[in-house]
C-alpha cells in the first residue's frame, strides 16, 4: 500500500490550473480524464480522495473515482468497490510492464501513472496532455445518449467507445480497518464502466446508447499493444 506524503504546494498547483474546456451541445463538456484508483480500506487514500474533490470541480478535467476491492480483506469491505475496477487497474499495469498495483494511484488521459496523493505530480501530468484533434459531444434524447465524434486528422489507431456512469458524491462512515472512525466524502464515484462501440477514428461517429438519467462520461480510448488492456484516451466528454 502506498504511503506517500501529502504536498499542500501541489494542491495549490492543482487549484490554479484551468485547462481549456470545449463547449459542446447540450452542455456536454470535453476534458482530460483522471482515474483515481482508491479504497476505503487504504490509510493513504483520504488525501487522494480530497484531491479528487478539487479535480471534480475543475473545468476541462473529468475526475473519476474507481474503488478497488483488493484491500477488503483487512477488515472493511469498500461499499463502492468492484472487482472490474481492480481488473482495469491490473490491465493498465500489464500494458506498461508493471508487476504491482497500488492505491492511491491516478492515471491521467490513460497514459501518465502517478501517486494519487501527490498533487504536484498530478498537476504536471495534466499540464503535459496535448490537445486532442477529436471533437466529442453528447446529447440526451429521453433515456438515450447520442454520441457524436469527429476529428481534424485521422487517428493512428481505432478506439473503443466507453460509457461511464457515476454518482456525484457520498459520505461514508468507515467503522473498521485502517480508516476506522473516519467519515470520508467521495466524489465522482464510478458505478458502471462499459464498452458501447468502436470507432475507426477516421469518418465521423454517431452512436446512440441507453444511458438513463444520471451523469455520464463517454471515453474514446486506444487499446494497448496487447489488444486487451487500456491505453491512451484520445477524447472524453461529460454530461451531467
Amino acid at each position: 500500500m502506498s504511503h506517500h506524503s501529502f504536498s499542500t504546494t501541489g494542491m495549490g498547483l492543482i487549484g490554479s490550473m484551468m485547462l481549456c474546456a470545449s463547449a459542446a451541445l447540450a452542455d456536454s463538456e470535453q476534458g482530460v480524464v483522471v482515474e483515481l484508483y482508491t479504497s476505503q480500506g487504504c490509510s493513504s487514500c483520504p488525501p487522494a480522495d480530497a484531491l479528487m474533490a478539487k479535480l471534480a470541480q475543475m473545468p476541462g478535467v473529468i475526475g473519476l473515482s474507481l474503488h478497488v476491492d483488493y484491500w477488503d480483506y483487512i477488515g472493511w469491505t469498500d461499499t463502492f468497490g468492484q472487482a472490474s475496477f481492480t481488473e482495469r487497474q491490473k490491465a493498465y499495469a500489464h500494458a506498461s510492464g508493471e508487476k504491482m498495483i497500488y492505491t492511491p494511484q491516478m492515471i491521467v488521459a490513460g497514459a501518465a501513472r502517478v501517486a494519487g496523493n501527490q498533487p504536484g505530480e498530478v498537476a504536471a501530468a495534466l499540464a503535459a496532455v496535448k490537445p486532442s484533434p477529436v471533437t466529442l459531444t453528447l446529447i440526451r434524447q429521453g433515456g438515450d445518449l447520442v454520441i457524436n465524434a469527429s476529428t481534424t486528422q485521422a487517428l493512428a489507431n481505432p478506439v473503443v467507445v466507453q460509457l461511464v456512469q457515476y454518482t456525484d458524491h457520498a459520505e461514508v462512515e468507515i467503522k473498521r480497518g485502517e480508516n476506522s472512525g473516519l467519515k470520508v466524502v467521495y466524489n465522482n464515484i464510478v458505478t458502471s464502466w462499459q464498452k458501447v462501440g468502436d470507432w475507426s477514428g477516421v469518418e465521423p461517429l454517431q452512436l446512440v446508447t441507453a444511458a438513463g438519467k444520471g451523469p455520464v462520461v463517454v471515453i474514446l480510448q486506444v487499446r494497448a499493444p496487447d489488444g486487451v488492456g487500456p491505453a491512451q484516451i484520445v477524447a472524453a466528454a461529460r454530461l451531467k
